[in-house]
């Protein structure tokens, strides 16, 4: 995001506020069908900007100070440098590193804190101490329960008890850990076949395929599905995963405005009516890759930096009006929203209400609602039928772990009901109650909160380097585990908080975390949105 990009940007969607009636979202929740529902990424006051600004440059500053002191034997360095290479180019460059030796090191307590449990609704940290700013630790042998608002566990799958945990240990007897061999070869198993015949039947889907890695889910099998003389329209937040598979695939790639119709709609004219360069015969194909729900992501495209946490949901309704339209392909990314989205927990296209057969090839991921790993695509039997024949993935890649694919079944059969009980419904209820509740808290405060109120993905903008890693450890103190984001996996003046709900969270842990929060923003003077009144005289149920 650039310097200007902090402005304040409006997404407004022609859905109720909420779920689509008969959900199972909140049971008081308001259900106005004309009602348009706005996303409001609320700029900060402006001596806030400033004082952002000044920040990291007087870090800046001190920072080649201490480099120039290191250099000169004033002060030790500590930080690993190549050795051996004489006569030769150095591997990497010592001054590349100069983000990691003078902001990241002070704050790496904050970053990657070690834990020792289960990432369900409270984990436990493993304390360390530090004597030398943060290059070294040890561990005095002691541990801290928080209250877990920094894990990917939406629907609390992430569980070591419970049926899928049993199913996960059922397979192990039953298949072992790995085959060790990829799906060409002696890699399918019948438990497989059976996760991806019920992929399929979830999502809507006539077939689908999965992947042991959701990253390679989306890099190596874009290229199979577009190629020289085809076009790519990517929205410009789209995940790292979906650009290098795109980059892979040797197709033009065009770049649309977050959300904005009239962006995409602009380009797919142009493309149209214009042609491929210098010959302009028609392109082969078009696909529009987007994703369902926006997560964190930093994104380099034609040397400008893209930066995305906001949790906003894609605008499906209109993108799939233009696909149609302009005869397009239509690639759609769930990877954050399948499982969590929807009153059944099926995505964005139950959200909205969007046929799945609008929706050309739907890939997903299940680290994040499943509490397991790897991805899958879903599409036609004749594209289906094509990745298995094409992929990298299939072909170099060890097939997905059997307690891996056990565990998946098992919660997305608990999702669906077919366990026989309404256990899927109830996380999928109390996920939908958690993140309207939590939100609305947080803007009643005074924090500016970014995103869609039902997305899990919570992004606090704390703005100021020092705050937010202040925020972190204040927030630890009162027995709270958040993620802090900050440049360069966010734009320099959007540093946040990301906290991500999940279903396991009750509401005696949510708010003992609002209380924390409220009480640090009051501290540290971090409640800076100018909409509070606004926001207190609405009817917020």
């Amino acid at each position: 995001m650039v310097a200007g990009a902090h402005a304040t940007r409006r997404v407004q969607h022609s859905m109720k506020n909420g779920f689509p009636k008969g959900s199972n979202g909140f049971a008081s929740h308001r259900r106005e069908l004309n009602t348009e529902l706005e996303e409001d990424l609320e700029e900060p006051p402006l001596y806030i900007a400033v004082m952002t600004y000044l920040a990291y440059f007087f870090y800046i500053i001190f920072g080649y100070m201490r480099d120039f002191m290191r250099k000169y034997g004033l002060e030790k360095s500590k930080f690993v440098k190549e050795a051996g290479n004489q006569g030769f180019v150095p591997l990497y460059s010592d001054f590349e590193s100069f983000y990691t030796r003078n902001l990241y090191t002070r704050a790496r307590d904050c970053l990657n804190r070690p834990i020792c449990s289960v990432p369900g609704g409270e984990v436990v940290l493993v304390d360390r101490e530090s004597e030398d700013w943060n290059w070294t630790f040890r561990y005095p042998g002691t541990t801290t329960k928080t209250v877990n608002l920094a894990s990917y566990n939406y629907l609390g799958f992430a569980e070591n008890s419970g049926p899928c945990a049993d199913a996960a240990e059922q397979a192990v007897r039953e298949y072992g850990i790995a085959g060790c061999s990829s799906r060409h070869e002696y890699g399918t198993l019948d438990i497989h076949n059976e996760l991806e015949a019920l992929v399929a039947k979830f999502v809507g889907k006539p077939a689908a395929m999965v992947f042991g890695m959701g990253f390679a889910t989306n890099s190596t099998n874009i290229p199979t599905l577009v190629g020289k003389g085809d076009l790519i329209i990517s929205d410009e937040l789209n995940h790292r995963s979906l650009i290098l598979g795109a980059r892979l695939s040797g197709a033009k790639i065009k770049v649309f405005k977050h959300n904005d119709m009239a962006s995409l709609e602009k380009i797919l004219h142009e493309s149209v009516s214009q042609g491929q360069p210098i010959t302009h015969r028609a392109w082969k194909k078009i696909l529009i890759i987007v994703e369902g729900v926006y997560r964190l992501n930093v994104a380099r495209v034609d040397n400008n930096f893209f930066f995305s946490m906001e949790g906003s949901l894609a605008k499906l309704p209109g993108i799939v009006a233009l696909k149609k339209k302009y005869k397009a392909y239509l690639y759609l990314d769930e990877a954050h929203s399948i499982g969590a989205i929807g009153p059944n927990g099926r995505g964005v296209t139950e959200y909205f209400g969007v046929d799945p057969a609008d929706v050309d090839i739907m890939m997903g991921t299940f680290t994040k609602s499943f509490g397991a790993a790897g991805g899958y695509i879903a599409a036609s039997q004749e594209i289906i039928d094509h990745i298995k024949g094409s992929s990298h993935s299939a072909t170099y890649a060890s097939f997905m772990s059997p307690p891996v694919v056990m565990q998946i079944i098992s919660s997305m059969k608990i999702i669906m009901g077919e366990d026989g009980t309404s256990k899927g419904k109830q996380r999928l209820t109390r996920l939908a109650q958690n993140c309207k509740y939590f939100r609305q808290k947080l803007k009643k405060m005074g924090y500016i909160v970014y995103g869609h109120d039902a997305s899990a993905v919570v992004p606090i903008l704390l703005y100021m380097p020092a705050k937010t890693v202040a925020f972190s450890r204040e927030m630890l103190k009162r027995g709270v585990a958040v993620v802090i984001v900050g440049f360069p996996a966010t734009s320099l003046i959007e540093s946040r908080a990301r906290i991500c709900l999940s279903a396991s969270h009750t509401k005696e842990m949510l708010d003992k975390a609002l209380e924390a929060i409220d009480e640090v923003g009051d501290i540290l003077q971090l409640k800076y949105s100018k909409q509070t009144q606004k926001i207190k005289n609405k009817i917020l149920v």
